[in-house]
């Protein structure tokens, strides 16, 4: 198996209902673009029968805000996988100003692996790490 996790990304728009009362990206709107793309990433790579037997649970996220993002700025978010454990894997998020090129924030999480029928976390196979590699 490869050793390099894939790389998905999207670009966001940042909106006027994404700011806090100070007129930039509030950090909630950050956890939830972080949690986003986190899903879209597996819904966009696991196969309809992985997609019906398992989910993921956040168990913890470190996040470090760098930068302000303000309204209109464009964003590139983009996420992968790194090290797992029996039922956990850690995900690591950037957010970086398409303009500036600036890193705005990083994160790292942890997710647990479920099973859909047990609501129990369940051991993460080999083929479950390939679905995030090239």
């Amino acid at each position: 198996m490869s050793s390099t996790p894939e790389i998905y990304e999207k670009t966001v728009t940042v909106r006027s209902s994404d700011l806090d009362e100070l007129k930039h990206v509030n950090n909630v709107q950050y956890v939830q673009w972080i949690q986003d793309i986190a899903k879209e990433h597996w819904k966009t790579r696991a196969s309809e029968e992985i997609l019906n037997t398992y989910f993921w649970v956040v168990i913890r996220h470190e996040i470090d805000y760098k930068q302000q993002a303000l309204l209109g700025d464009e964003l590139l978010i983009q996420t992968f996988v790194g090290d797992h454990t029996h039922v956990t894997s850690q995900r690591f998020v950037n957010i970086v100003h398409k303009k500036t090129k600036k890193v705005v924030v990083q994160a790292k999480s942890t997710w647990c692996l479920m099973d859909y029928k047990s609501k129990k976390p369940v051991k993460i196979s080999e083929e479950m790490v390939r679905v995030f590699y090239k």
